[in-house]
């Protein structure tokens, strides 16, 4: 039998004292705040008291350190996804508005004519088709039990609107994709299906600045 369930878990807050987007960039790792959201994500799933047999991550920082609480509690060796990293973008290292920021530069205006692809990074259909990819292998790779995944908001949320049939483009302002939070995922015949949204560390979220995704 594969896998029973796949979490897809969503990094804690990262420490961005300049608020800019930080994209793949390395060296963005979890704030203090981050590491309690992360360890509030892995408690929630001890509690379920489900077998979980394997655990990935993106390979940038924060989805590695918001992994560790989990393995450590369960018990697993954490193995890298690349598939499941963030999407590329053009506004890497920037801020949005404000002063300096890139709605306000001439020069980055050309990555704004097309919201719908999006025409500042990766598409949502080669976002969606590599996460369904992960997904799918992940599902494959254990015999029995769960399996966790730890990525980002835009991934997580694609992958969310795919198995719900829902358009990809979307306002990223509304995403159901918070700090830390769990999305879960069965596979019912040749699908996915989505059983359950959690957000262990709403608790925390008044606190926490959420603006380095795309």
């Amino acid at each position: 039998m594969p896998a029973d369930q796949i979490h897809l878990v969503r990094h804690g807050e990262v420490f961005n004292p300049d608020g800019v987007l930080y994209g793949r960039i390395p060296g963005f790792h979890l704030s203090d705040l981050g590491r309690a959201m992360a360890q509030a994500a892995a408690d929630d799933l001890i509690a379920r008291d489900r077998r979980i047999s394997r655990l990935y991550t993106s390979p940038l920082q924060r989805a590695r350190e918001s992994g560790e609480p989990i393995a450590a509690g369960l018990g697993l060796e954490p193995r890298i996804e690349e598939r499941i990293i963030e999407p590329t973008n053009a506004f890497e290292g920037r801020k949005m508005s404000g002063p300096g920021g890139a709605l306000r530069d001439p020069r980055m205006w050309r990555f704004f004519y097309n919201p719908w692809r999006p025409s500042w990074g990766e598409s949502f259909t080669s976002l969606s088709t590599r996460m369904m990819a992960a997904m799918t292998d992940a599902h494959a790779s254990v015999d029995e039990g769960d399996v966790v995944m730890v990525s980002h908001q835009s991934p997580i949320w694609i992958a969310h609107r795919t198995i719900m049939g829902e358009s990809l483009p979307h306002d990223p302002r509304k995403r159901r994709c918070a700090l830390s939070s769990i999305t879960t995922f069965e596979r019912r015949g040749d699908r996915f299906v989505e059983v359950g949204y959690t957000d262990p560390a709403a608790a925390l979220a008044a606190g926490a600045t959420d603006v380095g995704a795309v």
